[in-house]
C-alpha cells in the first residue's frame, strides 16, 4: 500500500470573507496547492524538527461562497481521500450580515473509539457532531468551533502515547509517561486529530484555538511555588519548549489572520525564504518558545474577531500570567491593557472566550479567593504552605484565585453593560470549558446589559462519578455561605456583583452551541449517545438549550426570567 504524503490535516483555519486558510503536515519537502473551482493557490513547506507544514492562503474569493476544494502535494491529489463516505471538503467564506453561529467546547482526550475508550471516557461530542454534519442534510453548520482549551493532554498520555514514549526512550526516566520533546508532541497532535470523522470536520469548519493547563501540564502557571519546582526538574526547560513551540505550528500558527501571520516574526522567517531548500525554523521557533515562556509579554496569544455586529475576544488565561506575589495577576499588564482596548461595546453581542470560567459557582469562587489569600501570607507563613498544597491539589488558580485580575474584568464587563464604553450590547458573555461540568450563570443587575457565563466542558473526558457529586457540593451545597465566611475571615472583600445558575451543572461530554436569533442569543448543548452497541457512529443528542432573551432598552427582567428553556435532558447528580 502506497504511504501518502499528507501526515495530518487538512485543517481549515482562519476564514473572513474573502479568504481562507488552509493548514496541513507533509511527509517531507513538498508543494502544497489547494483548488477550488476554476482557482488554485500554492505554498512551501517549512520544517521544524524534521516535521513539514505548510498554511495555503487561498485569498480573492467571494463573500458568502460554498466552495468544494481539493488537496495536492507535488501534483498529487490526496485530499478528500477516495470513497471516504464524507462529503466534499469546502471553502465557506463569511457571508456580510449573517448572524454568527459558533460551536465551542474543551477538555477532549485522545483515546480509540470502541467500547473500550466510551467505556473509560464517554463518546466523543466531537465526531458525534462530525458524523452528524456529514449526513444529516438539514443540520445548519456553525461558521466556526471554537475550542477552549486542553486540545491534548501532554501529561495525562494514552496507552497509545505511551506505546510511541516506549518505543523511542525508558518510560521510566523522568518525565515519565509524559511528554518530552517536540517529537512526542506531534505524535500526540497526530492522535488527537486523525480519527477520519473529525479529520474531515477539521478539513471543511473553521477553527479557532486557544490552550489551557493540560496542553503543557496540569496547574501550569498556578503559582510562583508552582514554577519554580517545575523549573528545578531536569526535563522542564524542553517541556515548555516543545510545548510552545509545537503549540505555534499545530494551533496558534491557523487563529492568524493574514495580516497578523504578516506581523508574527516567526512567519516573517517563513514567508521571506527564498533559497530552494524548505526553511527549517527548529532553532528560530525554539528561541521563541523559550522566550515567550520567560518573558510573556514578548508575545500575544490571544487574538479578538468581528463578525458583523458580534464581537469574539479570546483570552489567553495561562501562558500571560504574572506569577511575581507581589503584582500577582491572571493577565500580566500588557495582556490587561490590549484587553482593556478591545472590551467595547457598539455590537450587539461581546463574547469572552476564556478557558477558565469567569464566573464559577459563587462558592467555589469564594474557596479560591480565600485560598489565594492564605497562600499568599493572609493568616501567616505557614497556613500559607498549607495554602499552596491545597491550591496545587485541588486546582484553585481560576480567576477567582487572581482576584485583582477577576477585579479588573468584572469591572471592564460591567462598564461595557452599563453602556460607558459605547453602545451597550444586549449581552457580554463568557464562553470558557476546564472544570468538566457545565453550566449557566447569570450576574443579577437591575439594568443594562445582561452579563452571562456559559460553559462546556468536556468534549470527552467526564469526571468520574464520585468527584461529580463532589464537584456539585462545593460549587452549590453549603461551600457558597461557608465559602463567603472564611473568604471574609482572611480579609477578601466581596466581589464587586452577584451571580447565579442559572443551568446545570451537568456532566455529559458536551458541544455546545451559540446562535445570534432575533429573539436574543441562542444557546444548547450536545452529546453523543451510542445505540445498541454501535460504538463508531453515535448519534447526536441535543441536552439542554436556553435562550438570552434580548432586552428593551432601560428594561430587563431580574435574572433568570426571560431565559426560554424548551427542552433538556441532563445527566445530573
Amino acid at each position: 500500500m502506497t504511504t501518502s504524503p499528507l501526515v495530518l490535516g487538512p485543517m481549515m483555519r482562519y476564514v473572513d470573507e474573502t479568504s481562507a486558510s488552509i493548514w496541513v503536515e507533509t511527509r517531507g519537502d513538498s508543494r502544497v496547492s489547494v483548488r477550488a473551482g476554476d482557482r488554485s493557490w500554492e505554498a512551501r513547506t517549512f520544517a521544524v524538527h524534521g516535521h513539514h507544514y505548510a498554511l495555503v492562503e487561498a485569498d480573492g474569493m467571494e463573500p458568502g461562497s460554498v466552495l468544494p476544494y481539493t488537496l495536492d502535494i507535488n501534483d498529487e491529489q490526496v485530499w478528500p481521500v477516495p470513497d471516504s463516505g464524507f462529503p466534499p471538503p469546502v471553502i465557506a467564506t463569511l457571508k456580510p450580515g449573517k448572524p454568527l453561529r459558533l460551536a465551542y467546547g474543551s477538555c477532549r482526550t485522545s483515546v480509540p473509539h470502541d467500547a473500550t475508550g466510551n467505556r473509560t471516557h464517554g463518546v466523543d461530542s466531537l465526531r458525534a457532531y462530525a458524523l452528524a454534519m456529514a449526513s444529516d442534510a438539514d443540520l445548519p453548520w456553525p461558521d466556526l468551533v471554537a475550542f477552549l482549551g486542553d486540545q491534548v493532554y501532554a501529561d495525562l498520555t494514552s496507552e497509545q502515547m505511551q506505546e510511541f514514549i516506549r518505543a523511542r526512550r525508558d518510560i521510566e526516566a523522568p518525565p515519565g509517561e509524559e511528554l518530552k520533546d517536540y517529537e512526542e508532541y506531534a505524535h500526540l497532535y497526530n492522535l488527537a486529530w486523525s480519527d477520519p470523522a473529525n479529520r474531515w470536520l477539521l478539513s471543511t469548519l473553521p477553527s479557532v484555538m486557544i490552550f489551557d493547563d493540560h496542553d503543557i501540564r496540569d496547574d501550569w502557571n498556578a503559582s510562583l511555588s508552582w514554577k519554580q519546582k517545575m523549573e528545578a526538574t531536569s526535563w522542564w526547560h524542553g517541556r515548555i519548549v516543545s510545548g510552545l513551540a509545537s503549540y505555534w505550528v499545530y494551533q496558534h500558527l491557523g487563529n492568524l489572520s493574514p495580516q497578523e501571520r504578516h506581523d508574527d516574526a516567526v512567519w516573517q522567517l517563513i514567508a521571506g525564504h527564498r533559497s530552494e531548500a524548505e526553511p527549517d525554523v527548529s532553532a528560530e521557533l525554539d528561541s521563541f518558545a523559550e522566550r515567550a515562556d520567560r518573558d510573556p509579554e514578548s508575545y500575544r496569544w490571544s487574538f479578538c474577531r468581528d463578525f458583523g455586529d458580534t464581537r469574539l475576544i479570546v483570552v489567553d488565561s495561562r501562558a500571560a500570567r504574572n506569577l511575581d506575589p507581589e503584582a500577582r495577576a491572571l493577565l500580566d499588564d500588557d495582556e490587561m491593557a490590549w484587553l482593556d482596548g478591545r472590551m467595547r461595546g457598539g455590537f450587539r453581542h461581546l463574547l469572552v472566550a476564556t478557558s477558565l470560567p469567569f464566573l464559577l459557582p459563587m462558592g467555589l469562587h469564594h474557596v479560591e479567593s480565600w485560598n489565594e489569600a492564605l497562600s499568599e501570607g493572609a493568616w501567616g507563613k505557614r497556613p500559607a504552605r498549607a495554602g499552596e498544597k491545597l491550591r496545587q491539589a485541588v486546582d484553585l488558580e481560576h480567576w477567582a484565585a487572581f482576584q485583582k485580575s477577576f477585579r479588573q474584568v468584572a469591572l471592564m464587563a460591567a462598564e461595557v453593560a452599563d453602556g460607558k464604553r459605547g453602545t451597550s450590547p444586549d449581552t457580554v458573555t463568557f464562553l470558557s470549558g476546564d472544570v468538566h461540568f457545565s453550566y449557566v450563570a447569570e450576574v443579577v443587575r437591575s439594568s443594562g446589559s445582561r452579563i452571562i457565563q456559559a460553559v462546556c466542558s468536556p468534549i470527552r473526558n467526564p469526571l468520574p462519578r464520585l468527584m461529580r457529586y463532589f464537584g456539585a457540593v462545593m460549587a452549590y451545597g453549603l461551600a457558597s455561605p461557608v465559602g463567603a465566611l472564611v473568604a471574609r475571615s482572611a480579609r477578601v472583600p466581596d466581589p464587586p456583583f452577584r451571580w447565579k445558575r442559572v443551568e446545570g451543572p451537568w456532566f455529559n461530554n458536551n458541544l455546545a452551541g451559540l446562535e445570534v436569533v432575533p429573539e436574543g442569543l441562542k444557546l444548547w448543548w450536545q452529546t453523543g449517545v451510542v445505540d445498541a452497541g454501535d460504538e463508531l457512529h453515535p448519534r447526536l443528542e441535543q441536552v439542554t438549550s436556553v435562550t438570552v432573551a434580548s432586552r428593551e432598552e432601560g428594561r430587563r427582567p431580574p435574572a433568570g426570567r426571560g431565559l426560554d428553556r424548551p427542552h433538556r435532558r441532563a445527566e445530573q447528580t
